[in-house]
């Protein structure tokens, strides 16, 4: 069996899941990939190193999220799963991947963009898992836009709020409840450090999460809660094909990485999981890269 111990050729991995054009509705839906990502459900392995813990991932359902979450369930930890009403589909497939591992699931869903949301959120995450100790602040809105003159008011709002004040506003609901020795985790991108041209407003809000990552981290250390963030290369998910791209981009996804091929979900989970667990006690601050060898400052 393949697990992600099993000693492989990265360059050579997944070379059996090549990308090509097609196009979904925002958001996108795991379920109609093609070819489909890999999330880890046939090759995570866990050892116990989140045992007893309480998480709460945003964006669950597909992608970077129920990878995340799918490695969290299979190391020891109960899972509330935060998700858009129309990617249920793919929440109900992974919450049956949790169960089957034993973790306790809590699916609760809503649009990052509406604070009250937000708030609520967490309130049902903590009364359901009878607490919290991880937060993993993940959802995300990426709509690509070639002029700056045809950026809309509407996207640019959009893309903030789901990115930036959804980071802000469950964090902030969820800091009275997070013991000494939570963990708070933020996807930002390589897009923070390496801006594509048609990714402006995208690009900007990955920029400010690794700000507010740096600076809640050193707010929070005192407190023994470790703040630290995730940064993704080009990774295979429904975010892509929902004009996350232009089609004629997806077809060569991921081809400019030193590595030469695009990544999947399961090879950011356990950056996920090493964040979450006692094992990052001195890491604080942090921007953990998984991009494929694209340099990063």
């Amino acid at each position: 069996m393949t697990t992600q111990y099993t000693f492989t050729d990265p360059a050579k991995l997944y070379a059996d899941i090549e990308p090509s054009k097609q196009h979904q509705p925002e958001p996108g839906l795991d379920a109609e990939l093609t070819p489909k990502a890999a999330l880890g459900e046939d090759t995570y392995v866990g050892s116990g190193r989140l045992e007893g813990r309480k998480a709460l991932i945003t964006g669950a359902d597909s992608g970077i999220g129920a990878a995340t979450a799918i490695a969290f369930a299979r190391e020891g930890a109960s899972v509330a799963m935060s998700y858009l009403p129309e990617e249920k589909a793919d929440a109900d497939r992974i919450a049956g991947i949790l169960r089957e591992a034993g973790a306790t699931v809590v699916q609760i869903p809503g649009d990052l963009r509406d604070a009250e949301y937000c708030r609520a959120l967490v309130a049902q995450a903590v009364e359901e898992l009878g607490g919290l100790d991880i937060l993993v602040n993940n959802g995300g809105k990426q709509l690509f836009n070639e002029d700056l003159t045809t950026l809309t008011d509407e996207q640019f709002d959009a893309t903030f709020k789901t990115n930036v004040y959804a980071m802000f506003w469950v964090t902030k609901a969820a800091l009275p409840h997070l013991p000494a020795g939570s963990a708070i985790i933020n996807t930002t991108s390589i897009q923070a450090y390496s801006p594509s041209a048609i990714l402006v407003d995208y690009a900007s809000t990955k920029a400010t999460i690794n700000a507010f990552t740096k600076a809640l981290g050193q707010q929070l250390a005192p407190k023994g809660i470790r703040v630290n963030a995730v940064a993704p290369g080009p990774i295979w998910t429904p975010l892509q094909v929902s004009d996350g791209q232009p089609q004629e981009k997806v077809a060569e996804f991921g081809e400019e990485t030193p590595l030469g091929r695009m990544g999947q979900p399961a090879e950011l989970a356990p950056a996920y999981v090493y964040l979450a667990s006692a094992e990052s006690s001195y890491v604080i601050g942090e921007t953990l890269n998984v991009n494929g060898g694209m340099p990063t400052p």
